[in-house]
């Protein structure tokens, strides 16, 4: 019964940490179409303000020992999960629709199967295959498109998002021998650390060209969000699922993304559904039901 329920706890982790994400891709968009915080600087401010948070957490638990070995593999986890995924991210949300943002990063649960095979020898089936060559077929579609037949997305918008897909599956399907050996709030505190100073001349620039006055409030509202909710809460979630279910298993849950973005999206009036998305998103969800069906991609 404990073993049920830890696991129904991972897969809880994961549903609200994906909810999150979903609901930020909308969010920042508008902060991208607003032009006011420089995606250099917007990152900065994230990434302070949750390490400062995850600092004043970690007052409240046990201590850790963390040895030179696992600091520097958390640097790499800092850029594999954070510095990487989220730089791009804020830059290609920018030039890029959230529909079609959503539908490139539907490629994660795919690269970390083959991650998967690689460092946990989990074996690669004829559907898995079959699976990746249809999936990538619509993000190959999507890249030789110039735009998205809104005008809102560019060549090197997707690109960007293809990047931030590898870098995020590169650090759920490697860093999980890491992160079962810290808490999440131990190890947040330090890969947020390793983040902020890594972008930190990013940052500077970007406030040299940010008017922090003329800021809208509902901007600073979405990056309050931005900043406690899909920073501070879905990545202290992410490591919890983690420890719990198999990271094929977490990158499942970034389906939902795609049609969260699109409901909100359209709802609020940033985006628009065409037959191109439509078919792009097809050719990549008929790759992930593909792979699910293999037999080895369960658990």
């Amino acid at each position: 019964m404990s073993k049920q329920r830890n696991i129904a706890t991972g897969h809880l982790a994961a549903f609200g940490a994906y909810l999150i994400f979903g609901l930020n891709v909308v969010f920042c968009k508008d902060m991208a179409n607003s032009g006011s915080i420089e995606p250099g600087l917007l990152f900065g401010i994230r990434s302070l303000i949750a390490a400062g948070l995850f600092w004043a957490a970690s007052a409240f638990i046990k201590r850790e020992a963390l040895s030179w070995r696992d600091l520097l593999a958390m640097a790499g986890a800092a850029l594999l999960g954070l510095v990487i995924p989220q730089m791009t991210f804020l830059y290609a949300i920018t030039m890029t629709a959230p529909i079609t943002l959503s539908v490139v990063n539907s490629i994660t649960p795919i690269v970390t199967m083959f991650l998967a095979a690689i460092f946990l020898r989990e074996p690669i089936t004829w559907k898995k295959a079959l699976g990746v060559a249809v999936s990538f077929g619509g993000v190959v579609w999507l890249i030789m498109q110039r735009n998205d037949g809104t005008g809102n997305s560019s060549t090197l918008g997707v690109l960007l998002c293809v990047v931030n897909s590898v870098s995020f599956a590169c650090y759920l399907g490697t860093c999980r021998p890491l992160i079962k050996r810290y808490n999440s709030v131990n190890l947040m505190k330090w890969m947020f650390t390793v983040a902020f100073l890594a972008t930190l001349p990013q940052s500077l620039w970007g406030l040299g060209c940010t008017d922090l006055a003329a800021v809208p409030p509902s901007v600073w509202w979405e990056v309050a969000y931005l900043v406690f909710f899909a920073t501070f809460v879905a990545y202290f979630l992410i490591p919890v699922a983690q420890q719990r279910i198999r990271p094929t298993l977490v990158s499942m849950y970034g389906y939902m993304q795609p049609v969260i973005a699109a409901v909100v999206g359209v709802w609020m009036g940033m985006d628009s559904l065409t037959w191109t998305k439509a078919a792009a998103a097809l050719l990549v969800f008929a790759g992930v039901y593909i792979v699910n069906r293999s037999r080895a991609a369960a658990g």
